[in-house]
């Protein structure tokens, strides 16, 4: 089993938000991640969406979103983003999910030999940048993540490889660590996969390697448009 990522689809197939105002990145991108995805994945193989999948503001509006997404091959993993704002409590969310679309919240999936924790996050300290309303977020998401990191090592076994999923950056600008990444260090997580960043200034890296770790940033438009191979 092969598997990829990719992010911030912002989808907007009922909901009138076009994403070509943004520039040139955004013209046909779908049809673009669309033909790459059908080139690269088989029915055996799983897709990370790592937030922001739709524009939808309520969970009927994001249906016609996921059966767009239903038709390409492959088994999906996705979690929450902040512009998800269709997605209410996990189980209404996993009972409108099209078949092969799994949901992450405060848990950790399995696929063969693979498993998949995370959460959305949250953005991280940078000396006093955040706010009260921000750290109280920040804290609530660590703890989040904390749920997420025990019941994936209740399900691991020494053969099994592990990902985690986020949506926001689990550091902050400088890379520094965070306390998303001290619980990746201590869970001994290999590899991070996450989006939220846009634009043609983004500076952050694609791909990095830093406190003992893969990190691999899959925002559609900063990947041109294609699916990211992290296993």
């Amino acid at each position: 089993m092969k598997v990829f990522a990719i992010s911030d689809l912002h989808l907007s197939t009922v909901v009138e938000k076009p994403m070509d105002i943004f520039g040139e990145a955004w013209d046909n991108y779908f049809e673009e991640i669309s033909a790459d995805w059908r080139a690269k994945v088989s029915d055996d193989d799983l897709v990370l969406l790592p937030g922001d999948f739709s524009w939808a503001m309520r969970m009927n509006e994001a249906v016609p979103d996921f059966e767009l997404v239903a038709k390409l091959p492959g088994q999906k993993a996705i979690l929450r983003g902040n512009h998800d704002y269709w997605w209410n409590t996990l189980s209404q969310v996993r009972a409108m999910l099209p078949k092969g679309f799994f949901a992450l919240q405060n848990d950790c999936l399995r696929f063969g030999d693979v498993l998949i924790c995370g959460t959305r996050g949250w953005v991280c300290p940078d000396g006093d940048n955040l706010s009260a309303e921000d750290q109280k977020i920040y804290l609530r998401e660590s703890e989040r993540l904390k749920l997420s990191l025990a019941a994936m090592q209740k399900m691991r076994s020494p053969t099994d490889k592990v990902i985690a999923m986020m949506h926001y950056p689990p550091f902050n600008g400088k890379y520094d660590d965070s306390e998303f990444i001290r619980q990746f260090v201590v869970a001994e997580v290999p590899t991070v996969v996450y989006g939220h960043l846009h634009g043609k200034d983004c500076r952050a890296s694609l791909y990095m390697k830093k406190f003992g770790m893969e990190f691999y940033l899959t925002s559609c438009d900063l990947v041109g448009n294609k699916l990211t191979r992290i296993l």
